[in-house]
C-alpha cells in the first residue's frame, strides 16, 4: 500500500497530446467523502476520443479515469454508509441529490453533475476522493474483473430503456467498442433480445460473439441490412443503438429501424449531422439520446454482474505503469485490444 500521507502514482494528462506517469499529491477528501484506494479502472472510449481529438470536454492538466472500483481507505465525517476496508464500486457521475432530475432518480442528468476525470480528479491514480453517496457496496462473490464493468454496463442498461416502444426483440448495435458490447450484454440479459452487432475490427466482433450476439457483421465485407433480413425472416430492427456516433452511423441507424422503432444515440464521435427528417416523421420513428447511467442503473449493473455471467476473456489487463503505452496502442487504427483495464 502507498504512503497515504504523501504522494501517489498517477497517469497524468499535462497537456494536449501528452500522457505521463507522475507522483502527485494525495487527494484531500471533503467532509462527505471517502478516500478510495483504486484497484482497477477501465480506459473508456470517451477518454481515448478526447485525447485523440483534443476535445474540450476533458481539458488538461487532468487525471482522467471514471470506470473504477476499489477499497475505502478512510472516511470523512460520519462513517456510514461505508467503512474503512470496505470494497466499493464507484459511479462515474457525482450528482447533487437536490435538483428535479435527482429527485426523480435520473441522477445521470443532474443539473450540477460532475464526472470523475472530467470535472474532478479521476481514477487513473492510486487514490481518489469520492462522495459517499455515489459508492455502491461490492458484493463478496463478484470478481474484480467483472466489478470494474459496472459503470459501462450501467451505460448499456440506460441505452436499452429509451423510447416509448417496449419491443426489444430485434436489436442492432453499431460499434462493438466496450460500450457497444455492454449494450449487447444488457439487451441479452434484460430483454433476451436477438442482437446483431456491426464493427470493422475482427477482435471486437469476436468479443461480441463471446457476449451473446446472434450475428456479427463487418460492413466492409457484408451488407448490414441484408444480414438483418436474413436473420429476422425479412423483418427490420425494432431497436438500434449507435455506439459510434459518426454522421454516417447515425444515418445508417435510421435506415435500419422499422417504422415505430427506436434509435438510440450513445456514441460521441461527431457532433453535427444531417438527416432526412421525413424518415423520422412519416415512419413515426423515435430518436433518443443516452448518457451514462443513473445510480439505480449502476446498482442493477452490479446485481447482474454478481450473477457471474460476464465473460471477460476479451479484456486486456495491464499495470498502471504501462498505462500510456496501452492508451496509445488502443488509438492505433487496427488495435488488437478491445478493452484495457488498468490494475493497481
Amino acid at each position: 500500500m502507498s504512503d497515504t500521507s504523501s504522494t501517489m502514482k498517477a497517469l497524468y494528462y499535462p497537456a494536449w497530446g501528452k500522457l505521463e506517469m507522475r507522483q502527485l499529491g494525495m487527494p484531500s477528501p471533503g467532509p462527505d467523502d471517502a478516500l478510495v484506494r483504486v484497484l482497477s479502472c477501465g480506459i473508456c472510449g470517451s477518454e481515448l476520443e478526447t485525447f485523440k481529438s483534443e476535445s474540450g470536454r476533458r481539458t488538461p492538466p487532468l487525471v482522467m479515469g471514471h470506470e473504477f472500483c476499489g477499497v475505502v481507505e478512510s472516511v470523512s465525517g460520519d462513517a456510514p454508509p461505508v467503512q474503512p476496508g470496505q470494497r466499493v464500486i464507484c459511479h462515474a457521475v457525482v450528482h447533487c441529490g437536490a435538483c428535479s432530475f435527482c429527485l426523480r432518480g435520473a441522477t445521470n442528468l443532474c443539473l450540477r453533475r460532475q464526472v470523475f476525470g472530467m470535472h474532478r480528479p479521476g481514477a487513473f491514480a492510486e487514490f481518489v476522493a469520492v462522495p459517499k453517496r455515489v459508492l455502491i457496496p461490492w458484493p463478496a462473490g463478484l470478481a474484480q474483473d467483472a466489478a470494474v464493468f459496472a459503470e459501462p454496463l450501467a451505460n448499456g442498461i440506460n441505452a436499452m430503456r429509451q423510447g416509448s416502444n417496449p419491443d426489444r426483440s430485434r436489436v442492432v448495435v453499431i460499434g462493438a467498442g466496450p460500450i457497444g458490447l455492454m449494450c449487447l450484454f444488457a439487451a441479452t440479459r434484460l430483454y433476451q433480445s436477438s442482437v446483431i452487432v456491426s464493427d470493422l475490427l475482427p477482435d471486437r466482433l469476436r468479443a461480441a460473439v463471446i457476449l451473446g450476439a446472434a450475428c456479427t457483421v463487418n460492413p466492409q465485407t457484408q451488407d448490414l441490412q441484408t444480414a438483418c433480413r436474413e436473420l429476422w425472416n425479412g423483418e427490420r430492427a425494432v431497436y438500434v443503438i449507435d455506439a459510434v456516433g459518426s454522421a454516417m452511423t447515425k444515418r445508417i441507424a435510421m435506415d435500419l429501424v422499422e417504422p415505430g422503432g427506436t434509435v438510440v444515440w450513445v456514441g460521441l464521435h461527431e457532433d453535427a449531422v444531417s438527416l432526412k427528417s421525413y424518415n423520422v416523421t412519416l415512419g413515426q420513428r423515435c430518436i433518443a439520446g443516452s448518457y451514462s447511467g443513473s445510480l439505480d442503473d449502476m446498482r442493477l449493473a452490479v446485481e447482474i454482474l454478481s450473477e457471474g455471467s460476464l465473460d471477460t476473456s476479451w479484456v486486456t489487463h495491464c499495470p498502471i505503469e504501462r498505462a500510456e503505452q496501452a492508451f496509445r496502442e488502443l488509438l492505433r487504427p487496427n488495435a488488437r485490444m478491445v478493452k484495457v483495464v488498468l490494475d493497481f
